[in-house]
Order: structure tokens, then sequence, then C-alpha cells
């Protein structure tokens, strides 16, 4: 990525323009950057971000300059069977946005030296300020921090989302989480609240797992020095009723599956590579009654569960704040992605400086 001057345009209608207070460091852009997920080219990357409004678009009714507010990779319409039903993360409009590169209409805000840039996701908040449609964000009390608010729209409502709404009855029960990044580690604090017991975090960096051991996973399982069947018979005598995949291959998704007992539910969470695919034994899914889900963005009806996260965080019952990994400027976003690549702890946020 390179760091460019470009023109943004006024927001059109139901658009608002954001000045960005803060970014975060996902994986997922990283998927856009070495091709395991493709997107229109040129664009601006960034999707997990928060800002305040500055200017609001004709038609604007949901949002007021000032308001501070957390960005959505997927809109929320509010008109499609999807949302209609508490579903917006499977809104019908979020698909227009990933094929066209644009926002809900399918054009873009953003050109440079005249050629046409790309958004991504609707969003593009590795920027001082981007151009939103007012149905990407919702609305927060502006004591929450910056970072805090940024890291909440899509790791820890994907992590946390996936723990309260598609896991909510693993109280009492074993849980394996792989891979302790923003999400695993989101989904872990989660966990701790539905009161899943044991918690089990399986990660190949021993840094990661001090960190989920630190936000409430019970044991704590290094999957390159240690077998991991071997570790969860030692750790308990009951199979595991639930595992997430947080990672995103089919090795771990395959794992997930396996390790999870009879009648036990694995849940992909991680995107993969665009077109893997994991085999799935027929005779133990049948025999076992064993059940393999999807979650996208938390399962979480957004506008509900965001606020929800964040009333949480401000009770001191789901940590956020420890969950921040380092600090970076916006000129050194290459380097947060060196660093995420590395297996960095904690999920790093980009705070945008207008002199650079």
């Amino acid at each position: 990525m390179t760091v460019e001057d470009v023109d943004l345009d006024a927001p059109g209608p139901g658009e608002v323009t954001l000045r960005v207070l803060a970014a975060g460091v996902c994986h997922s852009d990283l998927h856009y950057m070495n091709g395991d997920l493709t997107a229109r080219l040129p664009a601006v990357l960034g999707h997990e971000g928060a800002g305040v409004v500055e200017q609001v678009g004709e038609g604007v009714t949901r949002v007021r300059p000032g308001d501070t507010v957390v960005m959505l990779w997927r809109p929320r319409c509010g008109d499609c069977a999807f949302c209609t039903t508490g579903r917006p993360a499977l809104c019908a409009l979020g698909r227009v946005q990933a094929a066209s590169g644009g926002l809900l209409d399918g054009t873009s805000r953003l050109t440079l030296n005249g050629e046409k840039i790309h958004h991504l996701m609707g969003v593009s908040c590795f920027a001082e300020r981007c151009v939103v449609s007012e149905r990407s964000v919702v609305v927060i009390d502006p004591d929450v921090p910056p970072e805090i608010a940024a890291i909440t729209g899509c790791a820890v409502v994907t992590g946390a989302g996936t723990a309260l709404n598609v896991m909510k009855d693993a109280t009492g029960k074993g849980v394996v989480v792989i891979g302790a990044g923003g999400v695993g580690l989101s989904a872990v604090m989660g966990l701790r609240l539905v009161g899943a017991d044991p918690i089990v975090a399986v990660d190949t960096v021993d840094a990661r797992l001090d960190k989920a051991l630190e936000l409430g996973a019970t044991h704590a399982v290094n999957a390159r020095t240690h077998d991991l069947a071997e570790e969860l018979a030692r750790i308990s005598p009951k199979a595991m009723a639930w595992a997430m995949d947080a990672v995103g291959t089919p090795q771990t998704l395959a794992q997930a599956i396996e390790v999870v007992g009879t009648g036990g539910t694995a849940v992909a969470v991680g995107l993969g590579k665009a077109g893997a695919t994991v085999p799935v034994p027929i005779n133990p899914l049948v025999q076992q009654e064993k059940r393999l889900i999807g979650s996208l963005y938390g399962s979480a009806n957004t506008p509900v569960d965001i606020a929800r996260l964040l009333d949480l965080f401000k009770a001191g019952r789901l940590p956020l704040d420890r969950l921040l990994g380092e600090p970076y400027e916006l000129p050194a976003i290459n380097e947060a992605y060196a660093a995420l690549s590395r297996g960095a702890t904690g999920r790093a946020v980009v705070v945008p400086h207008k002199k650079r």
C-alpha cells in the first residue's frame, strides 16, 4: 500500500463524510493484498473503523454532523428479508458494494489524478476521511475510546458476537477456539461471559496464547509443538461441545470438525482463500450427529449488538482495552501488516494523522 492524496467527493444522497478516528488492522485486508480474496483495484483498504460525522448528504436522517460512529462493512438496508428478520450481516446490499467496489449505488467517491479509486466493502477507512452510506454506520457514545470503537466494528462483533449469538448455549461446556488473533481473542472474552468451561485457545504463537489466557481462556495449546487431540484429552475427560475456526484454512477447519465430540458443533468464522474447500468425514458427521455451521459478522444484529458490546465494555465486563495491540500512524500501515503477518499479539490500530 502507498499513502496518497486522493480526491474525495462530497457525500451523495443517503451518504455521510466521516473524519476517521481509528482503523483496525484486520487480516481480511491482508487477504485482498495477497490475492486470496479479490476486490476491484485500485482501492483504498480498511473496513474496521470509527469516526465522526462531518457532513451529511441529501435525505440523511439517521445521523447528524458531530455524531461518533462505528463503521459497518456490511450495511443494514432495513428492507431486505435478512434485515427485517434481524440478520443484517447477510444484507442484500452488501453484495452490491463488494461486486462494484462502490457504495450502495455502485459508484465511487474516490479519484486519483482523474482515475477512479474503489472502496473496500463500502468503508475504506485507511484514510483521514471517507464517505460511506448512512446505513453503514452505528452511532455510539462519544466517550468510548476511538480505538475500542474501531475494533468493535469487526473483530469484536465477529468473535464475541459469535460467542453470544451462535454459541450461547455453551454454558458449562467445553469450547476450542482455533486462532488467537483479534477475532479469536474476542471470542474467548465472549465465551467467558457465556460461561463456557473449559475454554481452550489454540495458536502457534506463544504470546498470543498468553494473551488468550489473560482474557479468559482456561487453557492454551501451541499446535506447532503439541498434539491438539492429546492435549484436549488431558484437559478434560469430556469431549468438546463446540469448536470455532477463527483462522480460515482447510487445515484449521478440518481440525475444528475433528475435535468436537458427539453432538458437537464446529463454527467457521475465519475467511479463507477464494475457492478453498475442506473434506468432511461423512460417517462421523452422521453417526455422531456433528454439525458444521458458518457465522458471518458474529451473526449479529449490528446496531443492537455493537451497542450491547460497548455497554459491556463500559461496565467492565468486556476488557477490550486489553485486546488492543500496537498503535500505528497512517504512513506506517505496511509496518502494521508486516507485524500482523509475523503473528503480532492483539488488535493493532491505525490512527490517521494530517501531518506526515
